[in-house]
């Protein structure tokens, strides 16, 4: 056989080796613990060694891989993980994701990767439709929220400036006119670091007072102006809760101020006509940052961030070189942080095109149904739901803060399903996010089952001395 001819053999070979392996995990998802056991944690010591000198195998490598490393992962393409608001990845963008694996198609421009530009441009335009965004919205795929967020607030920064008569892209922040920030009482911490990647620092923003679940109180905005920017939430990450976006839009326009929205997960809830109503007014904000990989389920990582200003977009972001010729259409790296970056666009529309705007709906309406499955059975447990489910977001008390942190690390080492802690109003809380396509009843009803069991032992040990 010819050095060619073996060398396809042999790639062949392994492509089938790591499909025959991850349809085995995959299958098998359902029915292993959720967490890892200590024995196979334990066993990660495994990969620890010198840079090795000669190459290996790559059957080898794979099989290393698959039996190491496969055991310690969480197992988040199941049903019963519940935490960080992580979701599944639905079968289609798993497909898409190998054969844009297999493509390595560099998103960063046209004439790099026409396929991935041109599903990254559709996509963009779908979600717009999806969420009844404006549809001359301009935007683009990155890691995460947090990075849209990011650029979002780069773009922002731009616009005010430019206004101002201050150029930032040429001339820095330094002696800029000073922007004002405005942020509620519960504003999540990546968009903090946002802020402060983007200059504008962690301790400089006015905070607006928040309600009891988590609210920007919109009778509480201090004075804006023109040089304003008012972030707002679509979704609390403890509660779930939507910042009243009508009424701060409202004041936000008669002053000129530009309003962001940090939807991660609580954007997609536009879909779905029983929840829309939360969402009412987000639409008429400037700019806008959602996570693909919440609750489309696109797999990691893919945000979307989205605004009305393109122009700024673009003379925040743009980049120059005498080897780069835009064409006429839409340039990716001009309208994202990153140059060089893979083709997210394929699993992203993969995944909307398997779904379509009804197969969306549901799986938002059904993991909120999940939701609410799972505090009538905590509250007819006998134990305190401290948030109003709203959508797909259960904070429950346990009693004592100590009982409460007991009963997280026991259903975490316990591997039926995994939930994670969070404190809110100065109240220790279990966290439960129900965000896969691949939750069922029988996970809720199972999961339930084992928290409800070991919440009552612990519930019944002696306290620690």
């Amino acid at each position: 056989m010819q050095p060619k001819e073996r060398a396809k053999t042999q790639a062949a070979e392994l492509l089938n080796l790591a499909a025959e392996k991850a349809i085995r995990y995959v299958n098998n998802a359902g029915h292993r613990r959720v967490s890892p056991a200590s024995s196979d944690l334990a066993r990660l010591a495994g990969f620890q060694e010198p840079f090795p000198s000669d190459p290996s195998n790559p059957a080898d490598v794979l099989k290393q891989l698959d039996a190491t490393g496969s055991p310690a992962t969480m197992t988040s393409t199941g049903g019963r993980y519940f935490g960080f608001v992580n979701g599944g990845m639905v079968p289609a963008a798993l497909a898409a994701s190998w054969m844009a694996a297999a493509w390595n198609q560099n998103a960063s421009f046209r004439v790099m990767s026409p396929v991935a530009v041109e599903l990254e441009d559709l996509v963009l335009q779908w979600i717009c439709e999806a969420l009844g965004l404006p549809l001359d919205c301009h935007g683009g795929l990155v890691t995460c929220a947090t990075m849209a967020s990011f650029t979002a607030l780069l773009a922002a920064r731009h616009a005010i400036l430019k206004k101002a008569g201050w150029d930032v892209t040429e001339d820095g922040m330094f002696g800029a006119p000073p922007i004002q920030v405005v942020v509620g009482a519960e504003v999540h911490a990546s968009l903090l670091k946002a802020l402060s990647m983007a200059g504008f620092g962690k301790k400089r923003v006015t905070i607006v007072d928040a309600d009891g679940q988590g609210r920007m109180r919109a009778d509480r905005l201090p004075q804006i102006s023109e040089r304003t920017i008012i972030c707002i939430q679509a979704g609390n990450v403890n509660t779930g809760a939507f910042d009243p976006a009508e009424e701060i839009c409202a004041a936000a326009k008669k002053q000129g101020a530009w309003v962001h929205v940090d939807g991660a997960f609580g954007l997609w809830a536009r879909v779905s006509p029983k929840y829309a109503q939360l969402t009412r007014g987000l639409e008429k904000a400037d700019s806008w940052a959602t996570d693909a990989h919440k609750w489309p389920n696109a797999g990691y990582d893919c945000g979307v961030v989205l605004l009305r200003n393109g122009d700024a977009l673009r003379k925040a972001l743009g980049i120059n070189a005498a080897y780069l010729e835009p064409g006429a259409r839409r340039e990716p790296m001009n309208h994202t942080p990153d140059s060089s970056r893979r083709a997210r666009g394929v699993e992203l529309w993969s995944t909307l095109k398997s779904l379509g705007r009804t197969g969306l709906r549901e799986l938002v309406e059904r993991t909120c149904a999940h939701t609410q499955r799972f505090a009538k059975g905590l509250r007819g447990a006998g134990f305190e739901v401290l948030n109003d489910v709203v959508i797909n977001q259960v904070l429950v008390s346990f009693g004592a803060p100590e009982v409460t942190r007991e009963v997280i690390r026991h259903v975490q080492e316990d591997g039926t399903c995994w939930c994670g802690g969070t404190v809110w109003q100065a109240k220790t809380a279990m966290r439960i996010s129900v965000s896969s396509w691949a939750t069922t009843e029988s996970d809720v009803d199972r999961s339930l089952e084992a928290i409800v069991r070991l919440a009552r032992e612990c519930q019944s040990a002696p306290s620690p001395t």
